[in-house]
């Protein structure tokens, strides 16, 4: 179920805020996944981009395709 689809469950002080949230862990593990993506995409964003058909060119020659 996506995360925006579920209810979350919350841990509480004493004086009723919010300290912690109860996950599923295979929505925990999404998280992570999800940061290091986003990790990896802040990384590289000042590097060069290259077109979908200089890719296919590419892997064909290096016989990837």
């Amino acid at each position: 179920m996506p995360v925006r689809q579920q209810k979350p469950q919350y841990i509480t002080d004493d004086q009723g805020n919010r300290v912690s949230v109860v996950l599923p862990v295979g929505q925990y593990q999404e998280l992570l996944e999800d940061l290091e993506d986003l990790a990896t995409v802040a990384e590289r964003r000042e590097e060069e981009t290259v077109s979908h058909e200089e890719l296919i060119k590419s892997l064909k020659a290096d016989g990837k395709l």
